[in-house]
């Protein structure tokens, strides 16, 4: 100003800073009016409010003047095309890019959704409970999540032959028996091994393996053994002693599987009772010539028996044992029979037969008269026999007896 004062003339300066003050308030008017004809818009970006005034004809001139570019799948309250009012209020919700792996496929998705539930219902997916799901429905849906998801399958275990099957969505053998509270024990076998990894297509099969010890008493049979008897006519048979099975107690280990006997294995035996042989005399002495045989009074040509002389008697016979309860087992002239269960000894009465004499009793053979007895009178002999069985199969005969010397 001080320069143009310089140049001009006092009146022409007066002109020049009227028409200054003209321009500044023309400049001014036009200012205000500018603001004041801008239109006031609510932007809602994000769930965040801005006001913005502006002179954009557009919603889309109006976003790109405030910097945001609405993409394919943001979510905006109002056409792109739509013209801007004033106190008109834009939401805008720019998509959320969410990565979803299904059994490690990847699919790609945009939402504006908040929560995971509320994106997963938008895109059709559903999971059953068996499914296993990174992300809980309540988790918050942000830019760049990866929801990673593992579909349940069924896997069959035969247990022992018991069936049953379960939904997993993976995993070891080991895990799946853990989780359903399955224990092996030591000798059980397991199908496919415990390390391996689970598939649609497994199916476990589990053998019960029990090793048990079982005792089994066996009979063992007695044999027939036959003795020549010299004194026995030849042809027949005397029973000397009776046979007796005897017990033998075995011990077995015994594998069963799924309750099935599989092996069996002898470990141990111990012989309970002994078997006792069956002996049977088998008679070798040729039949002696037919005599006429006498009383008492026959004289010894009549009485000849055999190949000494001496009367023959006809007398009553029974049979004793020496194994009967309490008898000592020795007779009247010290014979130990317990110890020779198979000497032919005869109780006589002395007044009749004198004691230690030979004598052959038909039926019988050669004997030693060697003993007494308090019923053994007159003409009654007791014959000694090696147990109960033939003392019965004897029982009470009358035979002949001929005193040999």
């Amino acid at each position: 100003m001080r320069f143009i004062s310089k140049l001009l003339p006092a009146s022409k300066r007066k002109l020049v800073v009227s028409s200054i003050g003209i321009l500044a308030l023309v400049v001014f008017t036009s200012i205000v009016v500018f603001e004041t004809t801008k239109a006031e818009v609510v932007i809602a970006d994000n769930g965040e409010e801005k006001t913005v005034k502006t002179h954009k004809n557009t919603v889309e001139e109006l976003l790109e003047e405030v910097g945001i570019t609405v993409g394919e799948h943001d979510q905006l309250s109002h056409e792109l095309s739509e013209q801007v009012e004033n106190g008109m209020t834009i939401d805008y919700e720019p998509a959320k890019q969410v990565t979803v792996a299904i059994d490690g496929k990847e699919n790609t998705y945009y939402s504006t959704a908040d929560t995971v539930g509320e994106f997963l219902e938008e895109e059709g997916l559903s999971f059953s409970e068996h499914d296993e799901v990174s992300l809980n429905n309540t988790d918050t849906l942000k830019d760049g999540l990866k929801i990673d998801v593992s579909t349940a399958f069924e896997v069959t275990i035969n247990d022992g032959g018991k069936k049953q099957s379960t939904m997993v969505t993976g995993g070891t053998v080991q895990e799946l028996l853990e989780k359903n509270e399955i224990i092996l024990n030591d000798h059980d076998k397991i199908e496919p091994a415990l390390d391996d990894q689970l598939t649609e297509d497994t199916s476990i099969n589990i053998v019960r393996v029990e090793i048990i010890e079982e005792e089994v008493e066996e009979k063992v049979a007695f044999d027939t053994v036959t003795k020549q008897d010299d004194s026995l006519e030849k042809g027949k048979e005397k029973v000397i002693t009776e046979g007796e099975d005897g017990r033998i107690l075995k011990t077995f280990e015994v594998t069963l599987e799924n309750g099935e006997e599989v092996d069996r294995e002898l470990v141990d035996e111990i012989v309970k009772e002994d078997q006792v042989n069956r002996v049977v005399a088998v008679g070798t002495k040729e039949p002696e010539p037919a005599q006429n045989l006498t009383t008492l009074s026959s004289s010894s040509d009549s009485s000849q028996s055999s190949n000494s002389s001496g009367k023959t008697l006809t007398m009553t016979a029974s049979a004793f044992t020496s194994s009967c309860n309490g008898c000592s087992g020795y007779t009247a002239t010290g014979i130990n029979l317990k110890d020779n269960p198979n000497r032919k000894v005869i109780a006589v009465d002395p007044n009749v037969i004198p004691l230690g004499s030979k004598v052959w009793v038909e039926g019988y053979g050669e004997a030693v008269a060697g003993d007494t007895g308090g019923h053994i009178t007159g003409n009654r002999i007791d014959l000694h026999v090696p147990n109960k069985s033939e003392a019965y199969n004897w029982g009470v005969r009358k035979v002949q007896v001929k005193i040999l010397d």
